[in-house]
């Protein structure tokens, strides 16, 4: 399940800097069935976080992970959405039986039609589940960053929070671009001719 050499794909990621189509999805939330809309989330930076299965592997390594760090993308004004092709009913059945998946507080949407996953290039056709695919939109609705994963390889929530930070810097301070592993209150560039060949 967290591998699969012969994945066959029917879409891609949407692009960089374009605005992100809505859609909606039932969540399990706060020991709640709900249903979460994009756009409702407007005002917002999000994150949506796809992993493959409930249930599974690395999936509760990296699920645990972003709930011991939840509130750090609350301070930022993020809201953090994880998404699998699990039911509803499912995501409650971890979060029941995981001490790991107990701890979440954010909300953990269910796709099991794919066609969120397929929205955003994730969904591995001939399996049913999702790629592990991290995707920030800015409070307008639009990608900033993505990245998408083999299933066997975990990834760090620390990244994904430097990623928003970055991504949140350069919306709030126009001209200004942040270099290699920034993090917030070190120094930034101002790109220009006098930068050229000085870096």
């Amino acid at each position: 399940m967290e591998k699969g050499s012969n994945q066959s794909f029917s879409n891609h990621p949407p692009q960089i800097g374009r605005e992100i189509e809505d859609f909606e999805l039932e969540a399990f939330h706060n020991e709640e069935v709900k249903n979460i809309k994009l756009s409702d989330l407007r005002g917002k930076w999000i994150v949506l976080f796809f992993y493959p299965a409930d249930f599974t592997f690395i999936c509760p390594t990296e699920l645990e992970e972003a709930a011991d760090n939840y509130q750090e993308f609350e301070k930022m004004g993020a809201e953090l959405l994880s998404i699998s092709t699990d039911t509803v009913f499912v995501h409650k059945a971890w979060h029941d039986k995981s001490e790991a998946i107990k701890k979440i507080k954010f909300p953990m949407l269910a796709d099991p039609s794919g066609k969120v996953c397929r929205q955003f290039g994730t969904y591995i056709e001939n399996e049913g589940l999702s790629l592990r695919g991290t995707f920030v939109i800015d409070p307008e609705g639009v990608l900033r960053a993505y990245e998408i994963h083999d299933n066997s390889i975990g990834r760090s929530i620390q990244e994904v929070i430097r990623k928003v930070q970055a991504a949140k810097f350069v919306a709030e301070n126009t001209g200004k671009v942040c270099p290699a592993s920034w993090k917030p209150g070190q120094n930034t560039l101002e790109p220009g001719l006098d930068l050229v060949g000085k870096i």
